[in-house]
């Protein structure tokens, strides 16, 4: 197919969820005219979370995909242009930075910003995937609320996993924590703090066998992995930390990033070492990884850009 027309743009945003749609909002009440290319998720790790009952301003809680549909919507009606496609390569060595999408079309952007967000790892059991919404969860701080009361199960062990089972324990009446080899890859502090709480059960040298359930998650079944031997525990939800991958891969010829490709930011601020590059949401944070901090930086990064773009003359 023929690559299309060169298209110049003030400011590309690439990728959606809660960074990237208010990144556009801002973006466009400042007069920027935004480009939001969706990316491969349209709206992100919230379209396949159901009830979300933790971001300000939603006191009866609301689905995840229904509340990435009024981003969206708030968006388009500021004037962001939001178009389905995919950033498959970028070069970043000039301005305008290039940005090919879907492998065909180039735009030209006098400032980007990257909103790519990161996926969880998973284990790749079909049960996981069939059950994912229904007491299947990578976020246990976003959804552990749904169960206190009740037992769970966790399976990770780095330190994510450890906060989580300690956030878990906080909630729900029995944690069982599966742990693939005879100790924890966790800092010593956490292993402790794990390790001295009484409702955190930990199964060493054990892997998920199957997660158990019809229309909801109803036990685990736990496998030796020295023994062979498996066990069916009983729980109403199984959360899944072992850890997340930063969509972030066409952007490393040129973009500082951490080791495991976080994009790294000037502290404070939404600036990348690429001046005019900025970065917002879940690709360039580890640490909380929430709707309502992803939609913070978001809007860092709009006003970051358009400060940019007016010390440059360009808007």
């Amino acid at each position: 197919m023929a690559t299309e027309a060169i298209e110049k743009v003030h400011v590309l945003i690439i990728g959606s969820g809660p960074a990237g749609y208010t990144a556009a909002i801002y973006a466009a009440r400042a007069n920027m005219k935004p480009v939001l290319y969706q990316g491969i998720q349209p709206g992100g790790q919230l379209t396949i979370t159901t009830e979300v009952e933790n971001y300000p301003g939603y006191p009866e809680g609301i689905q995840g995909p229904e509340m990435m549909v009024h981003f969206e919507k708030q968006a388009a009606r500021m004037g962001a242009d939001i178009r389905y496609g995919i950033a498959t390569k970028v070069d970043f060595s000039k301005q305008p930075f290039i940005v090919w999408i879907d492998e065909e079309k180039i735009i030209e952007a006098d400032a980007v910003i990257i909103s790519t967000g990161a996926s969880a790892k998973w284990l790749g059991l079909p049960s996981e995937e069939r059950l994912n919404g229904y007491g299947v969860s990578a976020c246990a701080v976003c959804d552990g609320f749904f169960f206190r009361g009740k037992e769970v199960a966790i399976v990770g062990a780095g330190d994510t996993a450890a906060e989580e089972a300690m956030y878990l324990s906080k909630l729900c009446t029995t944690v069982h924590m599966l742990v693939r080899r005879d100790k924890m890859r966790a800092s010593k502090v956490m292993q402790d703090r794990v390790l001295n709480t009484p409702n955190i059960k930990v199964y060493w040298n054990s892997d998920t066998d199957e997660i158990l359930g019809d229309k909801k998650v109803e036990a685990v079944r736990i496998k030796n992995n020295q023994t062979q031997e498996t066990q069916d525990v009983p729980v109403s939800a199984f959360f899944v930390a072992i850890g997340h991958q930063p969509n972030s891969d066409i952007f490393k010829e040129w973009i500082t990033m951490d080791e495991t490709g976080y994009i790294q930011t000037i502290p404070g601020t939404s600036k990348t070492n690429v001046e005019g590059v900025f970065a917002a949401g879940d690709v360039q944070d580890k640490n909380y990884r929430q709707a309502v901090t992803a939609a913070g930086s978001g809007c860092m990064a709009a006003l970051d850009a358009e400060r940019y773009l007016s010390a440059k003359g360009t808007i």
